[in-house]
This record gives structure tokens, sequence and C-alpha cells, in this order.
């Protein structure tokens, strides 16, 4: 089963990105070390796969 946008988001959050604001339904986050992330879709919304796949590619690089 697919994880929803909010708990992509509450993973990204928790790892230390902060959320830059957007346009519509995507949201722009960014880590102090200067990795950008664009999330998209309603809260409730399914993530894609490349969506988790991303978020847990950018957490890896924000702990290096």
């Amino acid at each position: 089963m697919a994880r929803k946008i909010r708990q992509l988001i509450k993973d990204i959050e928790k790892a230390g990105f902060i959320n830059r604001g957007g346009k519509g339904s995507h949201r722009n986050y960014i880590h102090p070390k200067g990795i950008a992330i664009t999330i998209s879709g309603k809260l409730g919304d399914d993530a894609k796969h490349y969506q988790e796949k991303e978020v847990e590619v950018k957490i890896k690089e924000s702990q290096k």
C-alpha cells in the first residue's frame, strides 16, 4: 500500500528540511546543507513510487 503525501512530508521535516512554500499543491523544501526537494499532491493523496524514492535519496544525502 502506498504511503500518503503527508507521511513523506513528515519524514523530510523530521530530517531537517524546511518548507519554503509553493504554488498550488506543490511544496518546496530545503535543507540547511542546500539540498532541495519539491513534493506535489494533496496531503491525503497516495504518494507515487518516484516520490517515495526521491524523499529517501534526499534524506540520505542530507545525512552525509
